[in-house]
């Protein structure tokens, strides 16, 4: 009989605040996680970050609020480990800090306040390419509110960056054009010894523009189809995104931004399409756990962690094509 070992997560994004609660079955080929619930609760901390500089006291209450709720949810699932992390929002706040400290002091909830680096490490603990063939070459993008994560990886090799162009800094005229061309230039120069690049995205904006785009397979679009939806988008209203293409509220406004990021960074790659496995922050973290405990020797069975600190198969689909080069280049 399989048994599980239950992991919860919390994501505290730009945008949105999640909450994953995952298990891990081990099985003959490998472990296969499954997501038992993910809760989104839309605060939009970034709105306050990029503009203001800081958390407004009505956005931190709303986020205690919500670290209270969650934490209850994860002390009932009992998971052998748990994390919390914030990103480009908490840490760019001058409160960001302070923040986190009442939110320790309420609820035992130590969340960790990431930089972008190790942002883009923690979604690359996703990848499935330990079962790439030599030599191929992968392309790992996240859009969020504030930032955009890009790995990098060939021959066992990564190379990663966070950029500081998000959906939120766009829609508040924050994203100066250096930036872009700092992006640019550092695609460009990453991708240019492959003659082709497979992509995977994560962020809830990607997931949204592959479901309005119904591809076939739903869980690959190519260029040529986000195109077509961003097209299709600048018909509808704000709120008529919302009331007859059925967007939440807090998606509805980024969802233009995100596909300029993504089909930028795919054109600069030359990558023609992308693959969509829905995985996220949230997710990395659960398999960083998981690969914690299982490389642990003798260690013994225990119920959630008293320190609050903060699926390779799940249903994971991440197909793609294309030729690649032998050599890969950059650190």
């Amino acid at each position: 009989m399989l048994t599980s070992k239950r992991f919860a997560a919390i994501d505290i994004g730009s945008n949105a605040v999640r909450l994953l609660l995952s298990e891990v079955f081990e099985t003959d080929s490998g472990p296969y996680f499954r997501k038992i619930s993910l809760i989104r609760m839309p605060i939009r901390l970034g709105e306050d970050a990029f503009v203001l500089g800081r958390i407004s006291k009505d956005k931190a209450d709303r986020l205690l609020h919500t670290i209270q709720g969650f934490n209850a949810l994860v002390e009932a699932y009992r998971p052998l480990d748990f994390r919390a992390c914030a990103t480009s929002a908490m840490r760019e706040s001058d409160n960001g800090e302070k923040i986190r400290d009442r939110i320790l002091s309420h609820t035992g909830v130590d969340i960790e306040i990431i930089q972008g680096k190790q942002e883009a490490r923690i979604i690359f603990a996703n990848n499935p390419w330990n079962h790439l063939e030599e030599g191929n070459a992968w392309l790992f993008v996240d859009v969020g509110g504030g930032s955009t994560e890009i790995t990098i990886y060939a021959n066992g090799n990564t190379v990663s960056r966070s950029f500081g162009i998000g959906t939120i800094r766009l829609l508040e005229r924050l994203v100066c054009k250096t930036q872009w061309k700092e992006m640019k230039a550092w695609v460009r120069d990453h991708t240019r010894p492959f003659s082709g690049i497979d992509a995977i995205g994560s962020g809830g904006n990607i997931n949204t523009i592959i479901k309005l785009a119904k591809c076939p397979d739903g869980i690959s679009i190519t260029t040529g189809k986000m195109k077509n939806v961003k097209s299709h988008l600048k018909f509808f209203s704000y709120d008529e995104r919302i009331t007859k293409l059925g967007l939440k509220p807090d998606r509805a406004d980024v969802i233009m931004p995100a596909l300029k990021i993504y089909l930028s960074v795919m054109k600069w790659g030359g990558i023609g399409t992308i693959s969509v496995p829905q995985i996220g922050l949230a997710d990395g973290l659960v398999r960083i756990m998981y690969r914690k405990h299982t490389q642990a020797q003798n260690g013994p069975a225990h119920g959630p962690s008293t320190k609050k600190t903060a699926p390779l198969r799940e249903a994971e689909n991440t197909g793609g094509s294309g030729q690649h080069a032998s050599i890969f280049r950059g650190t």
